[in-house]
């Protein structure tokens, strides 16, 4: 049996809630976005590129942002951090290097990925820093607000490859 992404329902956006609460509700809505613009594809129109030229496909996307999850969440925490998907090596591996074969595979990455940066950012407050890589000083919220920075912008890209692949469109 050929694996078909699954059905999502999207959490609903908080429209009056507290700034952590606010934050992490459009993480999750974006989140959400993703993957609903997923559903319904099996692995072989989920790794098709087609907007031309660009090489991207829905399920680079998904690999990507398990990428970006565990990034953003270690960096933050201090914990080391480790590519999932790509490497020193291959630094666009999260992008191009997706498979039919490995799909649902790298669905589940991503739900952990989420899973264990949600778990690893509620630990920390909104105004706990680090230094990141190129040395600056970076908070908590800043990670949230670029974290849904980063979902809207290629949410908008898997927008134009689903509407490309079949039609689909949505908000």
């Amino acid at each position: 049996m050929t694996w078909v992404a699954p059905e999502i329902t999207r959490r609903s956006e908080p429209f009056v809630a507290g700034e952590r609460e606010m934050l992490q509700g459009w993480l999750d809505w974006h989140r959400d976005t993703l993957l609903w613009k997923c559903q319904g594809l099996t692995g072989d129109q989920l790794v098709k590129t087609t907007v031309e030229p660009a090489t991207l496909s829905l399920l680079g996307l998904v690999r990507h942002m398990a990428d970006v999850e565990r990034s953003w969440s270690h960096r933050a925490a201090g914990i080391a951090f480790e590519g999932i998907f790509y490497t020193d090596d291959n630094r666009d591996g999260d992008l191009h290097d997706g498979r039919p074969e490995t799909a649902e595979a790298d669905f589940a990455t991503f739900k952990a990925e989420c899973d264990k940066a949600d778990a690893v950012l509620a630990d920390l407050t909104l105004d706990a820093t680090f230094i990141s890589s190129r040395g600056n000083q970076i908070s908590v919220r800043w990670v949230y607000n670029h974290m849904i920075e980063e979902y809207a912008r290629h949410n908008g890209h898997a927008d134009l490859i689903r509407e490309r692949l079949d039609g689909v469109t949505g908000d």
